[in-house]
């Protein structure tokens, strides 16, 4: 090689090195793209931004930038009685690829009609998108998908944690109402899994600190949401989701395998409130027929052996059911969806060795997000797309999300609560769902604003088609019936 080429080389190759280093994403950005999608049968036409908008400190200068993707149907007039829904996925720590490719976006994977990967990977038009009736706006909160602290002085605590995450997110979403104009329009937000904690939050923040009221919030497989569960509570509320699980194998006596699902947690929820709470909370006091009876009923719901509960002390961690429902056959069930299945390098064990369903989902996913943006959307950037970002660690001090929850629909007549959880879910399950909906309000006096909804799937209920289809429409529903009448007073 000459001496002029060697150093062309070495100045090209110096270039890319600093360029690479340096790559970063830019504070505010914003790429429109136009399109449509047809949605129960009619044409929607729409425009889609990506783009980013940033977190200010007190002093007004930007530390963070959060990229966001928006959709506004365009052929409306009137934006101000047009719904604007603010989408959230959890983690902490997760992008929101999940509820916007796969559940109200207008496209979704290729996936079978189940929620398992296929290849070639891509997306399609999604038919039961609820843009027909309300923009969406996917938000991804700092270091989630593009997302990213721009500031490096920047202190990390402002960010991560359960508090601090709703505070820099209230203010965000000021901004972005007021910029895109839509303070008149009714507003909701729906949240997946820590996406609840996040918006339950968020309703309160609101309304006291940007005077924003909302009329709706949709829990998407909700958390704890900082209400009270544990001892004998706990251990009993894993029953009814054991029963579902167990069901969906085949693993329950014949008597309780011929009913619907629905039939047998009807019967395996009435018996964990009326009978196994008792026991448990009665502990070693309790008699050794009543110990007896509730281990073989444990037994009955449950799939499990007998022998094991008793070792057990009736608390059987939920990470020990996955590894030992399917045992027998050299199987493990999911976590977030125990439909799936996994195989361990031993049979022996307390816990699975991964989780099988998450895994089957980035299958999917992580392609898709990526090509999406780049090719539908034209957003272009080396930027990584974080499917999980680093944002530990996570302040989880001070979670009284649920209570925020209360406060907000105490103070605001017209916010409505939707619930929407998989049975299969093991990692938020539907009946600590219904638990919190049932302890949100001890008074009972909010009760009639509040809905549950369940489906035949797991955490990500959307992924199954017929839930995909079911689940869309009861936010519909939900929406239309939290908008009260023209003219009607916000009052008691």
């Amino acid at each position: 090689m000459n001496r002029k080429l060697l150093v062309a080389t070495l100045f090209l190759a110096t270039t890319i090195s600093i360029v690479a280093q340096s790559r970063k994403i830019p504070v505010e950005s914003a790429v429109t793209t136009n399109d449509e999608v047809v949605i129960k049968g009619k044409r929607v036409p729409f425009s889609a931004t990506a783009g980013t908008q940033p977190v200010w400190n007190n002093d007004g200068d930007p530390v963070a930038t959060l990229f966001y993707t928006y959709y506004e149907r365009t052929d409306v007039k009137d934006k101000d009685t047009r719904p604007l829904v603010i989408s959230f996925n959890g983690g902490p720590g997760s992008a929101s690829v999940w509820m916007h490719l796969a559940y109200t976006g207008p496209r979704i994977l290729k996936i079978d009609d189940e929620g398992y990967p296929i290849q070639p990977y891509g997306v399609k038009d999604n038919p039961h998108s609820i843009l027909d009736v309300a923009d969406i706006v996917f938000v991804n909160p700092v270091n989630t998908g593009y997302s990213r602290i721009v500031d490096p002085e920047a202190d990390r605590k402002q960010f991560f944690g359960v508090n601090q995450d709703i505070a820099y997110l209230a203010e965000w979403i000021n901004t972005f109402v007021t910029r895109n104009n839509r303070w008149n329009s009714p507003k909701f937000l729906i949240g997946e899994s820590y996406g609840t904690t996040r918006v339950s939050g968020l309703s309160l923040a609101l309304q006291g600190r940007q005077w924003m009221y909302l009329n709706g919030i949709i829990l998407v497989s909700p958390t704890g949401l900082g209400i009270d569960r544990d001892g004998p509570v706990n251990l009993a509320n894993r029953l009814p989701y054991f029963a579902a699980a167990a069901w969906y194998h085949k693993q329950l006596p014949a008597d309780l395998q011929s009913k619907d699902l629905l039939e047998v947690l009807e019967e395996a929820e009435a018996y964990t409130m009326d009978k196994l709470l008792p026991v448990i909370a009665k502990g070693a006091w309790a008699t050794d027929a009543e110990k007896n009876d509730a281990i073989r009923n444990f037994s009955r719901y449950s799939g499990l052996d007998e022998q094991v509960i008793r070792q057990h002390n009736l608390d059987v961690p939920t990470n020990f059911f996955w590894k030992d429902l399917l045992r027998h056959e050299g199987r493990t069930v999911g976590r977030l969806d125990s439909r799936y299945k996994g195989i361990d390098r031993m049979d022996a064990g307390m816990s699975p060795d991964f989780n099988s369903e998450l895994t089957s989902w980035l299958h999917s996913f992580t392609p898709a997000i990526n090509h999406y943006f780049k090719n539908y959307l034209n957003y272009q950037t080396d930027i990584k797309y974080n499917m999980f970002g680093p944002v530990g660690p996570w302040d989880r001090s001070g979670d009284n999300t649920g209570e925020n929850l209360r406060q907000a629909m105490a103070q605001n007549p017209y916010l409505h609560v939707m619930t929407q959880s998989g049975y299969y879910d093991g990692a938020t399950t539907y009946f600590n769902a219904k638990y919190n909906m049932w302890h949100l309000d001890p008074s009972g006096k909010l009760k009639d604003r509040m809905s549950f909804k369940g489906y035949r799937s797991g955490h990500m209920m959307y992924l199954r088609a017929e839930d995909l289809k079911n689940a869309n429409e009861d936010i519909r529903e939900f929406i239309k019936n939290s908008i009260p009448p023209p003219g009607t007073p916000a009052k008691y």
